[in-house]
């Protein structure tokens, strides 16, 4: 079988995507593009590309390992398996949503995944930032059941570049809306921009690739909501363009904390979800999401009983 990369295919479609925004927003959205960021989200983008050709190694070496162990077997030509392709498909996205759940959940992993949410612009250069660091994580685990269930690690990458070039148009303004039936089953821009948010409601929601049914199964699903305009970014934003801060700073508040935190928390810096600390001195979105429903709840009515309301009624009745 050939050697393919899709997404190498698909970069002069995401270019001309990209400049077709951009005209767009000059018209309807001027706010939608930020020269200085852009320019840091294409820089992202080759970086991350750089990357994966240096650091990449090791993940492919170790899923030919553990393909070696694999429970099924589709043959020599496992290519030519058709439904195999399919099957694949769907089960790395499975895999891509556990995968990027835990990348929000575990500091370590949030350290190289937290590069793609550092705009606070939300537009088609935003898909590039894609991380320099993820190959020094554990992200890789969540791929191996895959392989062991006897899909070929070549196919699984082939799935996985499909996967990354849907997501590419999810990131813009210019669509609000699909047709109900593909914003029930599929990862959309609406869905995806809740993801992108920092508003409290938002929060660590949304984690789908292409099928947003992960998240309606797993209870990790947001809709969009209208009346409230979206904050993109991160709780803490970066303030800065420099490149090389968007990529390592969480890299260095993590090994930071880890230096300074006692013996006894030097583990939890690590495991841990983003914001914790052992001091209570952060918030985590757990925490900030409590806080917003606290607040929420003291700023709604009280609720009225079935007794007040006939004695409302029968007030209203006798007027």
């Amino acid at each position: 079988m050939p050697d393919f990369n899709p997404t190498q295919y698909a970069v002069p479609l995401f270019v001309v995507a990209v400049l077709a925004e951009m005209i767009w927003a000059k018209l309807r959205a001027p706010e939608a593009y930020e020269p200085k960021d852009t320019l840091v989200s294409l820089a992202f983008g080759l970086g991350s590309t750089l990357a994966g050709a240096l650091l990449g190694g090791f993940a492919l070496a170790l899923m030919f390992l553990a393909y070696d162990w694999r429970v099924f077997d589709f043959g020599p030509e496992w290519w030519a398996v058709w439904w195999a392709w399919p099957l694949c498909f769907v089960l790395d996205d499975l895999a891509y949503y556990w995968s990027h759940r835990a990348a929000h959940r575990i500091r370590w992993m949030w350290a190289a995944h937290v590069n793609h949410h550092s705009s606070q612009h939300y537009n088609l250069s935003t898909a590039l930032r894609q991380t320099w660091t993820g190959n020094l994580t554990i992200g890789i685990l969540f791929t191996l059941p895959l392989v062991l269930l006897g899909f070929h690690p070549a196919m699984i990458a082939i799935c996985g570049g499909f996967n990354l070039i849907y997501q590419f148009w999810i990131h813009t303004e210019a669509i609000k809306r699909m047709p109900r039936w593909f914003e029930a089953v599929m990862n959309t821009p609406s869905h995806h921009r809740v993801h992108h948010a920092t508003n409290p409601r938002y929060l660590d929601t949304n984690y789908a690739g292409v099928f947003i049914v992960w998240d309606r199964m797993f209870g990790t699903f947001t809709p969009e909501v209208d009346d409230e305009p979206i904050r993109y970014g991160i709780v803490k934003q970066l303030g800065s363009f420099n490149l090389l801060w968007a990529v390592f700073h969480e890299w260095i508040g993590m090994l930071t904390d880890i230096w300074r935190a006692p013996w006894k928390h030097k583990l939890s810096y690590l495991l841990r979800e983003p914001g914790w600390s052992h001091d209570g001195s952060r918030e985590t979105s757990d925490m900030i999401r409590a806080k917003w429903e606290a607040r929420l709840g003291a700023a709604a009515p009280p609720p009225v009983s079935v007794a007040d309301r006939n004695a409302i009624a029968g007030s209203a009745e006798a007027a």
